[in-house]
C-alpha cells in the first residue's frame, strides 16, 4: 500500500529537524492537506512561521497552516527555559530563517482545523505528530470521537530505554506536555509511536553535513545555511559533528512503514509528575500483580528503525542524487 496517497496533516514545531522532516515529505510527494503548529522548540505563532517558509520553499505554498496549541493542554504556559530555541536558534532555524514568508495562517487553530478535516474525511487522515501533543488532545476535547475518525496516528517522542533530550528520562516532544500526551495515550488512537529508541541512530555525521554543503540545489542550499547552529550545538554535546534528525524518522516511517524493523504493541503511560516528568511507561511483566499501570489499548512502538536508510533518503531528497530529486 503506497502511504503517501493517504491525505497527511502535519503538527510540528520548526526547528532544524521538523524542517528537514516537512522537505522530505515534498521530497516523498506526501499528499499534504494542511499543517498546524505547536509550543516547543519555539513558540507557535513563530513556529507557524517558519512552517509557511519551509512549505513555501518546496512548493507547497497553497497547504493552510494553522498556528496551534501556545500552551500546554492544562493551561500552563510552556517553560520558556527548556525552550528548543537554545540548540535551534532564536527564530528555529540556526539565526538564518531569513525574510517572512508570503503566505500567512489560516484563522481556525490547528485544532479546530485537525476537527473539520476529520469530520470532512472520515477515516482517510494520518496525522503525523512532530511536537508535543497538545494540539491533538485539543482536538479529541472538541471531538470525542476524533480516534475512530483517524487512519493513523505517528508521533515522534518519548523515551524508555534511552536518555531523554531534557532530562534524564525525558525527550523534549513528551516532556513539554506530559498531561497531553497522557490524555492521548489512553485514548485509543490507532497511534504508533517512535520514540528516540528509534531515532538514536539517525546520526548526520560530518560526511552527511558536508554532502548538503556542497549540493547546489534551492532545498540544500537552504539548509546549509539553517543547521549551522544545530551541528555546532550538537557537535558539542555529542563530541563529534553532526546532528540528530528525530522527526525525519518519524516522517518517513508515516509514509514507509517498513522503516520500522522492530515494533510492538504496548499499552503506554506518560509520567506527569516529579522526577520523570514526561518518562513514557509501560509494564511488560509476563503476570501482572502488586501495582499496575492504568490499562488503557496498546499503541504500536517502533522499537528499531532503519535510520541509515532514512538518511540516505532524506539526502536523496536534498540533493537530488542517484534514485531522488529536490521537491
Amino acid at each position: 500500500m503506497d502511504n503517501r496517497r493517504h491525505p497527511l496533516v502535519v503538527h510540528t514545531d520548526p526547528g532544524l529537524d521538523d524542517a528537514l522532516a516537512l522537505i522530505h515529505l515534498a521530497g516523498l510527494r506526501a499528499d499534504l492537506v494542511a499543517a498546524g503548529s505547536v509550543h516547543g522548540n519555539l513558540p507557535a505563532e513563530a513556529a507557524a512561521v517558519n512552517t509557511l517558509r519551509v512549505l513555501e520553499l518546496v512548493g507547497w505554498d497553497r497547504v493552510p497552516v494553522a498556528v496551534g496549541a501556545t500552551r500546554m493542554w492544562n493551561g500552563r504556559e510552556p517553560a520558556p527555559e527548556l525552550s528548543g530555541q537554545v540548540v535551534h536558534g532564536p527564530d528555529g532555524l540556526g539565526g538564518r530563517a531569513g525574510p517572512p514568508p508570503a503566505g500567512t495562517p489560516v484563522r481556525e487553530s490547528a485544532a479546530e482545523q485537525l476537527v473539520r478535516l476529520a469530520r470532512d474525511r472520515p477515516g482517510e487522515l494520518t496525522v503525523l505528530e512532530l511536537g508535543p501533543l497538545t494540539n491533538l488532545a485539543l482536538a479529541l476535547d472538541l471531538e470525542p470521537r476524533l480516534p475512530r475518525l483517524l487512519r493513523r496516528v505517528v508521533w515522534m517522542g518519548g523515551s524508555f530505554t534511552e536518555h531523554g533530550n531534557v532530562t534524564p528520562f525525558a525527550d523534549a516532544n513528551a516532556f513539554h506536555d506530559p498531561e497531553a500526551a497522557e490524555h492521548v495515550l489512553a485514548a485509543g488512537f490507532p497511534l504508533t509511536l517512535v520514540p528516540v529508541d528509534a531515532t538514536a541512530g539517525a546520526w548526520a555525521d560530518a560526511g552527511w553535513v558536508a554532502a548538503v554543503e556542497a549540493a547546489s540545489t534551492p532545498p540544500a542550499r537552504r539548509v546549509a545555511d539553517w543547521m549551522g547552529h544545530y551541528v555546532d550545538a550538537q557537535t558539542e554535546e555529542h563530541g563529534r559533528r553532526g546532528c540528530r534528525l528525530d522527526d525525519v524518522v518519524a516522517a518517513a516511517i508515516a509514509l514507509d512503514p517498513g522503516l520500522a524493523l522492530v515494533t510492538q504493541e504496548l499499552e503506554v503511560t506518560c509520567e506527569t509528575a516529579g522526577h520523570c516528568r514526561g518518562r513514557l511507561l509501560t509494564d511488560r511483566r509476563p503476570v501482572r500483580f502488586g501495582v499496575a499501570l492504568p490499562p488503557r489499548p496498546p499503541v504500536e512502538v517502533v522499537l528499531e528503525a532503519r535510520t541509515d536508510e532514512v538518511l540516505r533518503r532524506l539526502l536523496r531528497t536534498l540533493t537530488g542524487g542517484p534514485g531522488g530529486s529536490p521537491p
